[in-house]
């Protein structure tokens, strides 16, 4: 490949597919599927006045808050400091895209799924917590300690739950690139269909999607957001283009965690992986199962207290993901 041709793919990966542009568009329409499915668990209608369905309201809400809505004058605080670092986070998301293989310029190597974990796990955290204490508010301060505390918890249960499917591939299978995202996603449907190996994944599969549910501030894990008890806790003060943006990285968190899950778990084209369209097909199909699940999840509790949902963490996503990696050496160990 020429280098002309290099840098032509790396702009489109990066601006079109499955950079921004996609990343924008999966995430308003994940953000759909939500509240789509969340609606009518609770006998509502959902979104339904803009486009078929309501498709398009996502959308129409962020154009809203993006181009109508104004900013109000802060005292305190800097909200050009809450876009960069919104930004920051929404580029750490577009750059782990590229450790995928969903793009034409894909990044492999040895142990990459440590810099994908790197970008999910520290970078979007980060840029989050920055963003919220960027506008400094008593009920904001309040929100980010107790999302923090959430963090602390979710972030090391997220990180092992991955590792377990990323170390059975590459110690099962044999195959370079080891402790690789591409090495996995060729190779992780037959641990599902191996009696041994299929009782960790399960069990790092639940752990992944708990702590996706409390990384995204999902119920039962929407403490930083109690409404009667902080007046929306870490957006407090986020309004017009600026609560666009968090909506944003909320939402392209929400994405690529549910990709990741759907490639490194669920081994996304396969069983069509050499075929485009059937691929694609099943790609979508196993996102919406995963989307689906943390929807039911979403609807299924109510709001827990601090030491409710921290425990909650350890107990059923930590704790299991724990036990899924030393039952993944003890496999490992036997053949």
């Amino acid at each position: 490949m020429d280098t002309l041709t290099l840098i032509s793919l790396t702009i489109f990966s990066t601006l079109i597919f499955p950079g921004l542009l996609t990343l924008w568009i999966a995430s308003m329409f994940s953000e759909w599927w939500v509240r789509k499915l969340l609606a009518r668990t609770q006998r509502r209608m959902g979104p339904s006045y803009v486009g078929p369905l309501g498709i398009l309201q996502p959308f129409a809400d962020f154009l809203k808050l993006f181009i109508v809505k104004t900013e109000p004058n802060y005292r305190y605080g800097s909200v050009k400091l809450a876009r960069i670092f919104g930004c920051l986070g929404i580029g750490a998301l577009t750059t782990s895209l590229f450790l995928l293989p969903i793009t034409p310029i894909r990044i492999t190597f040895n142990f990459d799924v440590i810099l994908l974990i790197y970008f999910l796990g520290v970078w979007v955290a980060v840029s989050e917590l920055l963003m919220f204490t960027s506008l400094t508010n008593p009920f904001t301060i309040k929100g980010v300690s107790r999302f923090s505390s959430i963090l602390a918890f979710a972030e090391p249960a997220f990180f092992t739950a991955t590792i377990v499917p990323v170390y059975l591939a590459s110690r099962v299978s044999g195959k370079e690139p080891v402790f690789s995202v591409s090495t996995t996603v060729e190779n992780v449907w037959g641990l599902w269909v191996n009696p041994l190996t299929a009782i960790p994944m399960l069990l790092a599969t639940i752990a992944a999607l708990i702590s996706i549910q409390s990384k995204l501030m999902f119920s039962p894990f929407n403490i930083p957001e109690a409404e009667q008890e902080l007046i929306a806790g870490v957006g407090t003060e986020f309004s017009g283009p600026l609560l666009a943006l968090f909506n944003f990285l909320h939402d392209a968190d929400l994405y690529v965690l549910s990709l990741v899950i759907t490639l490194v778990f669920l081994g996304g084209q396969h069983p069509f992986s050499g075929d485009l369209i059937l691929g694609t097909l099943i790609l979508i199909f196993k996102y919406l199962i995963v989307l689906t699940a943390i929807t039911v999840i979403k609807s299924s509790f109510g709001r827990f207290r601090v030491e409710q949902g921290v425990s909650t963490v350890i107990k059923y996503s930590l704790i299991p993901a724990l036990i899924a990696l030393i039952f993944s050496i003890m496999i490992v160990s036997l053949i």
